[in-house]
């Protein structure tokens, strides 16, 4: 059995109820009847009252809740909650009442007031539009005050990671990371390993050096951010910086990293920046053939996933069952 084949049949067994806002794309119909058809999840499907959904009398059939959510009769004290989270930035009752009529909004406050327990969006959304609600509505978790994006790997025949389960962060959302913004995607990494594979994580702080074999103003960030994180959480197995082969492979850990006990055995990798975190996932994507799934997003107090517009409806039904978990 394949890796995401067993976090649906987990995500199952939290029978979790997940809101996608944008309905009337018809990958997004797809993935409400195959979640459903293979009881991954209730899903919500919210319905603006013009676009139409596509296959809609089927999937009702089906048991998909699809809501006309403007016309919802808790749509105005939606609004008055609204405009009570954000009238300190200035917004009045009449901004708050035309922002909920976008889906992505009003799908982040259900998921705030715990009406459901997750939205996954973005097949029809940039980046920007889908995390905005998320950030100003749902906000951050206690302790974080990042919200980062990791992508997890699965690597065929693999000999490293944990049997080839890699997570990959940040690789889709912080550009360039500060030494705060690296603790809070470390240990919100190291968090996501585990609850999504159930195997204890072990974090390398990714560079070019490894433990001083290069000296570099733009090492000190990554250096400091992994002794914090081993201050603020003494038994996780964090260590850099540390390059990737030292990272992954036993023998040149040991060679370079004498005495480590994340070199050679790390299955979370850290990276300095955006740029390498990126091109890092996609060359392990292409040349090694890997499973990526992702991105991810972390740091949220509760889970809202952000699709690429690429998508297909299979992959949405991946992320649904990633965000269950997460849930």
């Amino acid at each position: 059995m394949d890796f995401i084949e067993q976090v649906k049949i987990r995500a199952a067994q939290k029978k979790c109820v997940i809101v996608l806002p944008e309905s009337y794309d018809e990958r997004v119909a797809q993935a409400a009847g195959k979640i459903t058809e293979e009881g991954i999840a209730r899903i919500v499907l919210l319905s603006d009252g013009v676009r139409g959904i596509p296959g809609e009398e089927g999937l009702r059939q089906q048991g998909v809740e699809i809501l006309d959510y403007k016309n919802e009769d808790g749509f105005e004290d939606l609004a008055g909650e609204l405009y009570e989270l954000r009238k300190h930035k200035g917004m009045t009752r009449e901004q708050a009442r035309k922002l909920l009529m976008d889906p992505l909004y009003y799908g982040a406050m259900l998921v705030r007031d715990h009406k459901v327990d997750g939205m996954v969006a973005g097949a029809c959304h940039s980046t920007g539009d889908t995390l905005r609600p998320a950030l100003q509505i749902v906000k951050t978790a206690e302790g974080i005050r990042t919200v980062s994006a990791y992508f997890l790997m699965v690597v065929p025949d693999c000999q490293y990671g944990s049997d080839g389960v890699f997570l990959f962060a940040d690789s889709g959302l912080v550009e360039f990371p500060n030494e705060d913004q690296l603790v809070d995607i470390a240990a919100a990494s190291a968090r996501s390993f585990e609850q999504l594979t159930e195997r204890e994580p072990i974090v390398a702080m990714l560079s070019y050096s490894t433990k001083g074999s290069a000296k570099n103003k733009r090492l000190e960030p990554i250096i400091s951010a992994a002794e914090r994180v081993k201050e603020r959480y003494p038994n996780l197995k964090i260590d850099g910086e540390i390059q990737l082969d030292a990272a992954v492979d036993e023998t040149v850990g040991q060679m370079k990293c004498k005495g480590s006990n994340v070199a050679g055995n790390a299955n979370v990798l850290v990276f300095p920046d955006l740029n390498s975190g990126n091109i890092g996932y996609k060359l392990v994507q292409r040349l090694a053939k890997a499973e990526a799934y992702g991105p991810i997003t972390q740091g949220l107090r509760r889970p809202v996933n952000d699709l690429s517009r690429g998508c297909s409806a299979e992959d949405i039904v991946g992320v649904v069952a990633i965000t269950c978990l997460q849930a």
